[in-house]
């Protein structure tokens, strides 16, 4: 067997006669150096179990668990000053055993500490699951984000990234970054945070939405993946002041529907990706990837507030709404997804396109993921004078965006986008009942540290 390229990642050493010493190699990799060969794993002491006759360790690093098996007095001596979470470096021989991580573990072995012996950390965490509460996971975000578990969640956020940007990159799309620094809101004012600009009052952007548009008129295809921030008073399971936001506009679209089959071609993207680079993140925490059909099942608002016996007058879907039509969606389609187009105007940001049959009624949907909202999207205005009447009807003031609306009046192609709120896809995914699980380092408001 090979040895996987990236087992290689460290200079090798010189040992004492001048000749070069074994390369570090990954915890994953142990197996594939071969069978009485000499390895280097560097990492952290995840857990150390003291028996009788025999003693072992176990080293983590970024690819997993790796076992090293120490009987010689000096490891044994060395063993007992590195406490769990210390870094270390251990020299030895490669020993293939089946009932080892991996199929093989590492024997003869030399210790070395890389740092001071490390604190205990606040929960342990070479238990299978943690035995603290959220707060106390958050307080100690450093260090509890070293559980393999909690990791797992942000190795799925971090694959689900790569493929959206993998899927959009292939339909062509420019990848952007937009300013987070903005002289007026994107979607109305009172959910914004103010800063000191120089002086003046700018804001933290709540999305890329307006800058995305304009860009359209450049690169006709753009997407962005970057926080946004809300200043809403939310303190709810699914709600952060900061996300990650997935972002998508394109140009020369018929209606919302050619955006929604962008749409679908990013999650299947996403899932794919989560498949193929985050399978160990999957196993960890025993999830089931969702399958992305060929076509996401479609129901205007209208019929799905009839779905869900709700009054027909009803401006917007509450989340009871949106977890009877996900398991309706489930029951009748077999999908996790679905689509609800035609939300009311009134409920739709200005710059949003009318159904244009019926103008109480809107060319955009949001896509629901096992009966949570996921992601808004639809059409865009794109004509000056329809910009000029909405702007009347809402009573906004068109000086205030007067950088944006010149992109209109020097021609702008029929648009439409949708956005991703990252968290909430990965807390959907896993099952988390709680989007701060799955969050680096949540901001809410009440958390400002770590």
């Amino acid at each position: 067997m090979q040895p996987n390229p990236s087992t290689v990642t460290t200079p090798v050493t010189p040992t004492a006669a001048g000749e070069p010493g074994p390369s570090r190699v990954l915890a994953r990799d142990l197996a594939s150096v071969g069978d009485g060969r000499a390895a280097v794993l560097m990492g952290w002491v995840h857990r150390r179990r003291v028996l009788a006759s025999v003693s072992f360790l176990v080293v983590r690093d970024r690819s997993g668990l790796a076992q090293v098996v120490v009987r010689e007095p000096e490891a044994l001596a060395a063993l007992a000053s590195v406490p769990e979470e210390t870094t270390v470096r251990v020299t030895g021989r490669v020993s293939l055993n089946p009932a080892a991580p991996g199929g093989a573990e590492l024997v003869d072995p030399v210790l070395e500490a890389l740092t001071e012996p490390a604190t205990a950390p606040p929960v342990e965490l070479w238990r299978p699951t943690f035995g603290a509460g959220l707060p106390t996971l958050l307080d100690h975000a450093a260090v509890t984000l070293r559980h393999p578990r909690h990791r797992a969640a942000w190795a799925i956020a971090s694959a689900s990234m790569r493929g959206f940007r993998s899927a959009l990159g292939e339909l062509e799309f420019t990848e952007i970054a937009t300013p987070k620094l903005v002289g007026t809101a994107t979607e109305s004012g009172a959910n914004v945070f103010t800063v000191d600009y120089f002086g003046r009052t700018a804001y933290l952007a709540q999305s890329p939405q307006l800058y995305k548009q304009m860009l359209v008129g450049v690169f006709e295809r753009v997407f962005e993946v970057g926080p946004v921030f809300r200043a809403e008073p939310h303190d709810t399971v699914r709600h952060l002041a900061q996300y990650t936001s997935l972002d998508a506009e394109l140009g020369f679209v018929r209606d919302h529907r050619d955006v929604l089959a962008v749409l679908r071609a990013a999650v299947a993207g996403m899932v794919e990706a989560v498949r193929a680079d985050a399978s160990e993140a999957v196993a960890t925490l025993g999830i089931e990837l969702p399958v992305v059909p060929e076509q996401i099942p479609v129901v205007h608002f209208s019929e799905a507030l009839s779905l869900v016996g709700a009054d027909p007058d009803e401006p917007d879907l509450s989340p009871a709404h949106e977890r009877a039509l996900g398991a309706w969606a489930l029951a009748e389609h077999g999908s996790d997804f679905l689509a609800v187009e035609g939300y009311p105007m009134a409920k739709r940001p200005f710059y949003t396109h009318p159904q244009p049959d019926d103008e109480r009624w809107s060319n955009s949907f949001d896509l629901l993921f096992r009966g949570l909202e996921l992601t808004t999207g639809g059409q865009r205005l794109h004509r000056p004078s329809d910009y000029a009447a909405a702007l009347e009807r809402t009573g906004t003031d068109a000086s205030v965006l007067a950088g944006y609306l010149d992109a209109f009046a020097h021609g702008m192609p029929p648009h439409g986008g949708f956005a991703i709120g990252l968290e909430r896809w990965v807390a959907r995914l896993t099952g988390a009942e709680n989007v701060r699980e799955v969050t680096l380092f949540p901001r809410d408001l009440h958390r400002l540290e770590p």
